[in-house]
Protein backbone atom coordinates (compact mmCIF):
# COMPACT_ATOMS: atom_id res chain seq x y z
CA UNK A 1 0.00 0.00 0.00
CA UNK A 2 1.18 3.48 -0.83
CA UNK A 3 0.86 6.70 1.11
CA UNK A 4 -1.13 9.52 -0.50
CA UNK A 5 -2.08 13.08 0.33
CA UNK A 6 -5.35 14.40 -1.03
CA UNK A 7 -5.98 18.12 -0.79
CA UNK A 8 -9.33 19.43 -1.90
CA UNK A 9 -11.05 22.81 -1.82
CA UNK A 10 -14.69 23.04 -0.77
CA UNK A 11 -17.04 25.89 -1.66
CA UNK A 12 -16.88 28.62 1.00
CA UNK A 13 -20.66 28.96 1.22
CA UNK A 14 -21.14 25.27 2.06
CA UNK A 15 -22.33 24.82 5.68
CA UNK A 16 -19.85 23.27 8.11
CA UNK A 17 -22.24 20.41 8.87
CA UNK A 18 -22.38 19.48 5.19
CA UNK A 19 -18.58 19.61 4.88
CA UNK A 20 -18.16 17.48 8.03
CA UNK A 21 -20.66 14.95 6.71
CA UNK A 22 -18.86 14.82 3.34
CA UNK A 23 -15.47 14.33 5.01
CA UNK A 24 -16.90 11.55 7.19
CA UNK A 25 -18.38 9.82 4.11
CA UNK A 26 -14.98 9.91 2.42
CA UNK A 27 -13.27 8.56 5.52
CA UNK A 28 -15.73 5.67 5.89
CA UNK A 29 -15.44 4.88 2.18
CA UNK A 30 -11.65 4.59 2.51
CA UNK A 31 -11.74 2.49 5.69
CA UNK A 32 -14.41 0.15 4.27
CA UNK A 33 -12.25 -0.38 1.18
CA UNK A 34 -9.30 -1.44 3.38
CA UNK A 35 -7.31 1.78 3.45
CA UNK A 36 -5.97 3.40 6.59
CA UNK A 37 -6.61 7.10 7.15
CA UNK A 38 -3.56 8.62 8.84
CA UNK A 39 -4.81 12.17 9.34
CA UNK A 40 -7.50 14.60 8.31
CA UNK A 41 -6.77 18.33 8.59
CA UNK A 42 -9.24 21.10 7.98
CA UNK A 43 -7.30 24.24 7.16
CA UNK A 44 -10.33 26.50 7.06
CA UNK A 45 -11.20 29.18 4.55
CA UNK A 46 -8.40 30.75 2.56
CA UNK A 47 -8.16 33.08 -0.37
CA UNK A 48 -7.55 31.35 -3.70
CA UNK A 49 -4.73 32.40 -6.02
CA UNK A 50 -7.21 32.82 -8.85
CA UNK A 51 -10.95 32.68 -9.31
CA UNK A 52 -12.42 29.16 -9.57
CA UNK A 53 -15.93 29.33 -10.96
CA UNK A 54 -17.35 32.36 -9.19
CA UNK A 55 -15.41 31.85 -5.95
CA UNK A 56 -12.42 33.79 -4.70
CA UNK A 57 -11.93 31.72 -1.54
CA UNK A 58 -12.48 28.16 -0.42
CA UNK A 59 -12.23 25.83 2.57
CA UNK A 60 -9.22 23.50 2.36
CA UNK A 61 -9.27 19.88 3.61
CA UNK A 62 -6.24 17.58 3.65
CA UNK A 63 -6.44 13.78 3.81
CA UNK A 64 -3.40 11.57 4.35
CA UNK A 65 -4.03 7.88 3.84
CA UNK A 66 -2.47 4.57 2.82
CA UNK A 67 -4.24 2.75 0.02
CA UNK A 68 -3.89 1.03 -3.32
CA UNK A 69 -4.18 2.89 -6.63
CA UNK A 70 -7.69 1.56 -7.35
CA UNK A 71 -8.99 3.14 -4.13
CA UNK A 72 -7.46 6.47 -5.12
CA UNK A 73 -9.33 6.37 -8.43
CA UNK A 74 -12.63 5.83 -6.61
CA UNK A 75 -11.79 8.59 -4.12
CA UNK A 76 -11.03 11.03 -6.94
CA UNK A 77 -14.22 10.02 -8.76
CA UNK A 78 -16.26 10.89 -5.68
CA UNK A 79 -14.55 14.27 -5.43
CA UNK A 80 -15.13 14.92 -9.12
CA UNK A 81 -18.89 14.26 -8.97
CA UNK A 82 -19.42 16.14 -5.71
CA UNK A 83 -21.11 19.52 -6.00
CA UNK A 84 -19.30 21.15 -3.07
CA UNK A 85 -15.72 20.40 -4.22
CA UNK A 86 -14.07 23.08 -6.37
CA UNK A 87 -10.64 21.54 -6.94
CA UNK A 88 -8.60 18.57 -5.71
CA UNK A 89 -5.04 17.30 -5.93
CA UNK A 90 -3.65 13.84 -5.16
CA UNK A 91 0.04 13.37 -4.39
CA UNK A 92 1.86 10.11 -3.69
CA UNK A 93 4.25 10.85 -0.84
CA UNK A 94 5.72 7.45 0.05
CA UNK A 95 8.60 7.82 -2.43
CA UNK A 96 9.43 11.23 -1.00
CA UNK A 97 9.43 9.83 2.54
CA UNK A 98 11.70 6.97 1.48
CA UNK A 99 14.10 9.40 -0.18
CA UNK A 100 14.20 11.59 2.94
CA UNK A 101 14.82 8.57 5.21
CA UNK A 102 17.64 7.37 2.96
CA UNK A 103 19.22 10.84 2.96
CA UNK A 104 18.98 10.99 6.76
CA UNK A 105 20.65 7.58 7.14
CA UNK A 106 23.54 8.65 4.91
CA UNK A 107 23.90 11.90 6.86
CA UNK A 108 23.89 10.06 10.22
CA UNK A 109 26.41 7.52 8.95
CA UNK A 110 28.71 10.30 7.73
CA UNK A 111 28.43 12.13 11.07
CA UNK A 112 29.24 8.96 13.00
CA UNK A 113 32.29 8.33 10.80
CA UNK A 114 33.51 11.90 11.40
CA UNK A 115 33.06 11.53 15.15
CA UNK A 116 35.17 8.34 15.22
CA UNK A 117 37.98 9.59 12.98
CA UNK A 118 38.16 13.14 14.34
CA UNK A 119 41.20 14.10 16.45
CA UNK A 120 40.59 14.92 20.09
CA UNK A 121 39.04 18.30 20.56
CA UNK A 122 41.59 21.02 21.30
CA UNK A 123 40.82 24.24 22.98
CA UNK A 124 41.01 27.16 20.55
CA UNK A 125 43.82 29.63 21.05
CA UNK A 126 42.68 32.67 22.96
CA UNK A 127 42.77 35.92 21.14
CA UNK A 128 45.11 38.56 22.49
CA UNK A 129 43.21 41.03 24.60
CA UNK A 130 43.37 44.61 23.69
CA UNK A 131 45.45 46.40 26.22
CA UNK A 132 45.22 50.20 26.09
CA UNK A 133 48.82 50.46 27.28
CA UNK A 134 50.15 48.01 24.73
CA UNK A 135 51.80 49.64 21.72
CA UNK A 136 53.03 47.89 18.69
CA UNK A 137 55.99 49.53 17.05
CA UNK A 138 56.29 48.30 13.55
Amino acid sequence: MRIYEELFIVKPDAPDEEVDQFVEQLRTQLTNAGATVDKIDKWGKRRLAYRVGKYREGAYVLFQFSAGPEMVKEFERRLRVSDIVLKFLTVRIDETLKRLEKRKKVRDKRAAKRAVSAPPHRRPARARRRDPDFQCNT
